[in-house]
């Protein structure tokens, strides 16, 4: 593993830093330096701009291949570029950008491709992703939404969860059960459904922060076309696996996470300075979160390091998924020791103000960080069997 940059990767890096500065900085309103990136609000119109420059250079899906739009970069410069644009704070990509695009590249049709990557680059159409199910969250091939062929149509029944940004959606992406007599591997296809079709039904799932990004939606004899199929019929787990297969760097997770750790730092140097200072036992809590987030970044650099070789990070990519999402939420237990009974108000003033006014906010919404995008049980069998070659119990 190489921590250093190649003569090229650290003229790449620079180039990075200068668009960064030129498009992102440049020009940006003053920013409160300790505003929690779980509450900072951001201005609409300059994210837009500023994702549109991505686009332009192809940067905004730097993986894709330059004939659909992307920048056919190497592992090693994505990885570069995530670092940096994390680094400055600035987006980095479109929602979903990276999960269906490739996915449709890799299994689509070419009237598919054309439909649907230059609009999703353009930033066109929202997606979400239709995968989990009430009884089909961990062991997501046991799904029963139910696609019945009629024609050149499928009429689709059942029930979607937990499924983030629905109800902003233009198109979802979605597994459904074509064939209830095979194995359950190998009965699902994989659909593209237009959101404005008859017979869905999208219910919020407000979050214990009272946020909403989750939904339930429901489908009701919803006719999908055949042409929407990305893939082979009964053959949509191996299309869907390679939709996960995309969720791999946690790089910006963290570099987030270190950020959150110096902002604690900073705090705990500001009340001793103020002659208050924070009890020894929760002075060791920060320094233990910062260790821990060096061990997060240098997962990160493991899981680039056998992509850079040409490898798929498999045990790997869950270990650093597992540590990360789990260190995100020692480190707001840890913010919510450092700010007391002032950290469970969502406005304060100095100098609990120097952690944001979010502590509750944070500790509430790392909640699910565990569950989401794989669960820390299905990350901890991924570890032992293919791993550590462990037997399976």
């Amino acid at each position: 593993m190489r921590f250093q940059d190649s003569p090229e990767l650290a003229a790449w890096r620079a180039q990075v830093r200068a668009f960064v500065d030129e498009h992102w900085r440049a020009g940006a309103p003053a920013e409160d330096e300790e505003e929690s990136p779980f509450e900072a609000p951001q201005d609409e119109e300059r994210v837009k701009r500023w994702l549109d420059r991505l686009a332009e250079n192809g940067w905004i899906a730097p993986a894709w291949p330059k004939k659909y739009g992307g920048a056919d970069m190497s592992v090693l410069e994505q990885f570069v570029l995530s670092q940096e644009l994390h680094e400055a704070g600035a987006p980095t990509s479109r929602q979903m950008l990276n999960l269906v695009g490739p996915t449709i590249m890799l299994h689509g049709t070419e009237e598919q491709k054309a439909e649907h990557l230059p609009p999703m680059l353009r930033g066109e159409v929202a997606w979400c992703q239709g995968f989990s199910e009430p009884g089909s969250g961990s062991d997501l091939a046991s799904l029963q939404t139910r696609a019945v062929r009629d024609g050149d149509e499928y009429v689709v029944n059942g029930q979607k969860i937990w499924t983030s940004g629905a109800h902003r959606a233009d198109w979802m992406f979605m597994l459904v059960r074509t064939d209830p007599d095979a194995p359950k591997h190998r009965g699902i296809s994989y659909l593209l459904v237009d959101m404005r079709s008859p017979g869905i039904t999208v219910r919020p799932l407000i979050n214990m922060a009272n946020g909403h990004v989750f939904n339930e939606v429901f489908f009701e004899d919803v006719r999908v076309p055949v042409r929407n199929r990305v893939g082979e019929e009964n053959r949509g787990w191996y299309v869907g696996t390679t939709t996960l297969d995309f969720e791999r760097s946690n790089i910006a997770r963290a570099i987030t996470a270190r950020k959150n750790v110096e902002r604690m730092a900073k705090y705990v140097r500001g009340r001793t300075a103020a002659g208050a200072p924070v009890a020894p036992a929760y002075r060791l809590e920060v320094a233990d979160r910062a260790v821990e987030t060096a061990v997060c970044e240098l997962l990160s650099f493991v899981v680039i390091s056998v992509q850079a070789r040409g490898g798929v990070p498999n045990m790997e990519a869950s270990m650093c998924k597992m540590y990360g999402s789990e260190l995100s939420q020692r480190i707001a237990l840890t913010k919510m020791h450092l700010t007391g009974m002032a950290g469970q108000l969502r406005a304060f003033g100095e100098p609990e103000r120097v952690l944001g006014r979010s502590a509750a906010l944070e500790y509430m919404q790392v909640v699910p960080a565990t569950i989401a995008a794989g669960t820390s049980e299905i990350q901890r069998n991924i570890i032992a069997t293919r791993g550590l070659g462990l037997p399976r119990g």
